[in-house]
C-alpha cells in the first residue's frame, strides 16, 4: 500500500460532522495523512496535489498552503473536543462518575477515528503561526479544565494542579493505543482503552 493509500484511509476522521464531504475536505485529509506519515516538512504542496489527483492552480484554490491546511485541521478538531467535553458534561449533572465515563467513551471513540490528527497534534502543533497555535492551546485547556472539574469532583480534597496531571496522563493513554494496527479488534481496543483509563483515573492517589 502506498503512502498515499495509507494516507487516505489514515486522515478519515477530519471533518466528523456527517455531512458529504466537499473537494476541499478531501484535499485536506489526505494532506493530513501524509503529514502524519511523512512530517510537516517531508511533504510539498505538489505531494499533496499528486495523492489527490489535483492540478497545482487547483489546490491552491482551496488552500493558500501547508500552513493553510495545519491549521484548517487542527483548529477544528480541538473546537470539537471541547464543544463534545462540554455536552458530555452537561449530560449528566450532579453525577461525576457518569460524567467521567461519558468524557472517556467521547474520547476514546475520537482517538480511534482520527489517529492521524492525534499525530499532528502530538509532532506538529509548533508549525503553525502564533495566533492559531495559542488559539489551540487555549481550546485544549479550556478541554482538559472539563476533566479536572470531574475529577475533583470525584476526588474531594484532590487539589486541581494534580487532577490536571491526571487527566494528561488519561489523554497519554487514549492517544497512543490507537496507533497500534489491527492486531486486535477495534470494539475490543475501545473497551480496553475505556476500562484502563477508568481505572487510572478511579483509583486513589494518597499524598
Amino acid at each position: 500500500m502506498s503512502v498515499e493509500q495509507r494516507a487516505r484511509g489514515a486522515a478519515g476522521g477530519v471533518t466528523g460532522t456527517g455531512r458529504r464531504r466537499s473537494r476541499r475536505d478531501e484535499i485536506l485529509e489526505i494532506a493530513v495523512g501524509l503529514f502524519a506519515a511523512r512530517g510537516y516538512h517531508g511533504v510539498s504542496m505538489d505531494d499533496i496535489g499528486a495523492a489527490a489527483g489535483v492540478t497545482g492552480p487547483a489546490l491552491y484554490h482551496h488552500f493558500a498552503g501547508k500552513e493553510a491546511m495545519l491549521v484548517a485541521a487542527l483548529v477544528p478538531v480541538s473546537e470539537g473536543l471541547l464543544d463534545g467535553g462540554r455536552e458530555r458534561a452537561a449530560g449528566h449533572p450532579d453525577d461525576p462518575g457518569g460524567t467521567l465515563e461519558s468524557l472517556i467513551d467521547f474520547h476514546v471513540e475520537f482517538a480511534l477515528a482520527n489517529p492521524a490528527v492525534i499525530a499532528l497534534h502530538l509532532h506538529e502543533l509548533d508549525r503553525l503561526p502564533e495566533e492559531p497555535r495559542r488559539r489551540i492551546r487555549r481550546l485544549q485547556r479550556l478541554y482538559v479544565e472539563e476533566w479536572v472539574t470531574v475529577l475533583t469532583a470525584l476526588h474531594p480534597g484532590q487539589p486541581a494542579s494534580e487532577a490536571r496531571v491526571l487527566a494528561h496522563a488519561a489523554f497519554g493513554l487514549m492517544n497512543s493505543t490507537p496507533f497500534l494496527g489491527g492486531e486486535v479488534d477495534r470494539r475490543r481496543r475501545a473497551a480496553l482503552l475505556r476500562a484502563a483509563t477508568l481505572a487510572a483515573l478511579l483509583t486513589e492517589t494518597a499524598a
